[in-house]
């Protein structure tokens, strides 16, 4: 019995024995980047509405990332120069050599978030085909950062930058779809355009888009808008000054302000400004004839009839009347009785 327990029991070491022992591996801490993993739109965000044909959703990411980032260094590299410089300056201590110190501090760097190198732009993924959202961060203000990338692409002979990208919206503000969400939002976002001091009238309109979302309606996000703009300000909706444009997403709404050259720059459509759709010519509307009593009808008949005969007669040249010979008087030669 004390062989047999002993050939059941596993060898306590040896090759074999290390062999089936779990190795440990060692893994350096992950660097998460709580901006870049960010899945939802919150409350107080600011970015980019951005629609692409289906399907391409990915490659319309890259290129506009790499667009904006090139457009960033173009009319912020300033501030972020200055940015980089301040988080140098951060970092620099004292100049006295403490290396513990200096291991202290590597290692809490690699446990926290890279929070200074907080990127301008990274795009969240949406539950919704052909739409893209990048969120943004000072110094970039969306409204006159994509003001700016439109203006360039309509200049004349302008390269194309962008092969999947269709539509591009910036929003300053984004809030709660609600009521008050809503309302708080228009309030922030109004107040620079309509509610200066001294009081300036402004022509406006107001142009709702609505994705995945049915609590508000059209109508009602239409007049919750124009009670915040308030009175002294007149609606036109053919030639405004100012155009306010509201976009819904499920739980999120966001807002922005537009000049009037919205519509000439193709709604900020870069597809449409490389390749405009031909615009359909009106079809000529081909009206029945209509119906004539039957005694108009024979009466232009026998004009028709008798207007070639007319003719005729007035074609035939006059024909001269020979002169009549004089009359020969007839003798009566009757036998004297």
């Amino acid at each position: 019995m004390a062989d047999e327990s002993k050939k059941r029991s596993a060898p306590s070491g040896g090759a074999d024995g290390a062999s089936k022992k779990a190795k440990k591996l060692w893994q350096t801490p992950r660097r998460v980047d709580q901006y870049a993993t960010q899945k939802v739109i919150l409350p107080g965000d600011q970015g980019i509405w951005a629609t692409c044909d289906k399907g391409r959703e990915g490659k319309c990411t890259g290129e506009l990332r790499d667009l904006f980032n090139e457009y960033a260094q173009l009319l912020y590299g300033d501030q972020l120069a200055a940015e980089a410089g301040a988080a140098g300056s951060d970092d620099e201590g004292d100049g006295e050599i403490n290396i513990e110190a200096e291991i202290q501090q590597e290692l809490a760097d690699m446990r926290k978030p890279p929070s200074q190198s907080k990127p301008l732009f990274w795009s969240i993924k949406l539950d919704v085909q052909c739409v893209i959202f990048f969120k943004t961060r000072a110094p970039v203000e969306p409204v006159s950062f994509v003001r700016r990338i439109v203006e360039d692409a309509a200049k004349p002979n302008a390269p194309k930058r962008t092969r999947f990208c269709n539509r591009l919206m910036p929003m300053t503000l984004m809030g709660k779809a609600t009521e008050n969400g809503l309302i708080k939002v228009a309030q922030e976002v109004l107040a620079p355009h309509f509610h200066q001091e001294p009081h300036v009238s402004r022509k406006f309109a107001i142009r709702p888009t609505i994705r995945n979302h049915n609590v508000m309606k059209r109508m009602d996000i239409i007049q919750n808008i124009a009670h915040t703009v308030g009175p002294g300000h007149q609606v036109d909706l053919k030639k405004p000054d100012l155009l306010i444009m509201v976009e819904v997403y499920t739980s999120i709404c966001g807002i922005s302000v537009i000049p009037n050259d919205y519509d000439a720059l193709k709604k900020y459509n870069l597809a449409e400004i490389f390749e405009p759709t031909p615009k359909e010519q009106p079809k000529k509307k081909i009206e029945a004839p209509k119906e004539q009593p039957a005694e108009d009808v024979k009466m232009e008949v026998e004009e028709k009839t008798e207007a070639p005969i007319a003719k005729e007669e007035a074609e035939i040249p006059a024909v001269k009347e020979e002169a009549e010979t004089p009359a020969v008087p007839i003798k009566d030669e009757a036998a004297p009785a």
